[in-house]
């Protein structure tokens, strides 16, 4: 992170804005509507400024900015002047003084940034780029604004006045987590959402009639890479999920997107290294689920193409829990498309199969005479490791040494690696 996102409480706090032109009108309105008291140096202002600084008990300080002037009896410091000089001096010494500062569109002389602001109180959503395009910050803001129903502060209200409630009557936070989940997706919010009023009466009913759900598993398909590639779905269940149980191909911007206070189990599996048997991974999602919990198991590409989701699936129904199935791009679909390879073309594919070059016993035995077909594009899972093995298979049963053949590492993301050559020399070009 470029900074840490913060919220300051400047409620009767005093702050210091230095400069008086429209610049500093924009600022002291924002310090205004948080509640700071606010002081504005300058020799002359705007007019709107001073009747502001009227309005909510400022002062101004008609007076330009001195060296020697004390900034310790603030909590932070904005430098809006049109002078570089001036606000780095007042930079300088706010630095000195142990003051928070921002200097206006001056990133060099900043401890802090402003962002763009979304507010829907007691709601806020702060929109920065650590002050490399604020503009773009605000187009943000702009698409955002019509995304959040205006109601939604009604709803954070009604809910900070029931918390306490919902605390004595679920104890435990594993409880009240869902329990509210539950509720925001209940038309009792949607009321709220609509300007309607809630009753009290209609909250206690639906909080004495709820109850926790069973423990469930999400199988999700993270895709190749690229977090841009989830579907809504998996998004929506990896914010859910109380615990993670993710593999070795699931990205770390994947990982990024998951709920920040859910348990992460790491469970890959390299090539004779794996972090967990798959039996054991199994009885894992079993267990878990029991306990209650909502478990989401993280996998690359999809769950039921080459990820053995079939396997965990049968565990989980002689267990009698409960799972979902969200499919992911799978690597081939992703590879190809990045790449910019397709997997069936009307003059040269009209059939594409999915094989694996590591089975079970580590040897890639493969129904070679079926595969030799000049109208099909083969797509080879996990072959790096036996490449040489399959391309002299592939030739001894016929099929042409020029054929072409593409190898793709790190598909989708920004590492990604393509190789490309024939059945004859791919091995070597990799190597």
């Amino acid at each position: 992170m470029l900074g840490l996102p913060i919220l300051l409480n400047l409620h009767q706090q005093p702050c210091l804005l230095v400069g008086g032109g429209r610049v500093a009108l924009r600022k002291a309105r924002l310090l205004a509507e948080a509640g700071a008291v606010v002081s504005v140096m300058a020799p002359d202002i705007e007019p709107e400024l001073e009747t502001l600084l009227v309005r909510s008990h400022g002062r101004w300080l008609a007076q330009s900015y001195l060296p020697d002037f004390s900034l310790k009896p603030y909590r932070l410091i904005i430098a809006a002047t049109n002078n570089p000089e001036v606000n780095a001096m007042v930079f300088t010494q706010a630095e000195q003084q142990g003051v928070l500062v921002n200097s206006v569109d001056d990133l060099p002389h900043c401890r802090f940034t402003l962002p763009a602001i979304i507010d829907r109180s007691p709601i806020q959503i702060a929109i920065s780029t650590g002050g490399a395009s604020p503009v773009l910050a605000r187009q943000l803001r702009t698409q955002l604004e019509g995304l959040i129903p205006h109601h939604y502060g009604a709803l954070a209200e009604f809910s900070g006045q029931w918390r306490e409630r919902v605390k004595q009557q679920f104890p435990n936070p594993d409880t009240r987590r869902p329990f509210w989940e539950a509720f925001y997706a209940s038309p009792l919010a949607e009321k709220i959402l609509q300007g309607e009023m809630l009753s009290s009466e209609a909250f206690e009913q639906f909080l004495q009639g709820w109850q926790q759900p069973q423990g469930e598993v999400y199988l999700v398909g993270a895709g190749p890479g690229d977090p841009d590639l989830l579907t809504f779905k998996a998004l929506r269940l990896m914010q859910q999920a109380d615990i993670i149980v993710y593999d070795r191909l699931v990205s770390d911007p994947i990982m990024a997107l998951v709920r920040r206070d859910a348990e992460r189990v790491y469970v890959g599996k390299q090539r004779a290294n794996h972090a967990l048997p798959q039996e054991s991974i199994n009885r894992l999602l079993v267990r878990l689920a029991q306990e209650g919990k909502r478990v989401c198991r993280l996998k690359g590409g999809d769950p039921f193409i080459f990820g053995r989701g079939g396997e965990e699936i049968e565990t989980l129904v002689e267990a009698g829990v409960r799972f979902q199935v969200v499919p992911g791009i799978t690597a081939a679909a992703g590879c190809g498309a990045y790449a910019g390879i397709p997997l069936t073309h009307r003059d040269y594919a009209q059939s594409v199969r999915f094989l694996t070059g590591h089975l079970k016993e580590g040897s890639p035995e493969l129904p070679w005479k079926e595969l030799v077909y000049e109208q099909q594009t083969l797509v080879l899972y996990m072959g790096l490791t036996g490449l040489d093995q399959i391309m002299r298979q592939l030739r001894a049963h016929g099929i042409r040494p020029e054929m072409p053949v593409a190898l793709i590492s790190r598909g989708t993301t920004p590492e990604q690696r393509v190789v490309v050559g024939t059945v004859e020399d791919i091995a070597a070009k990799a190597a």
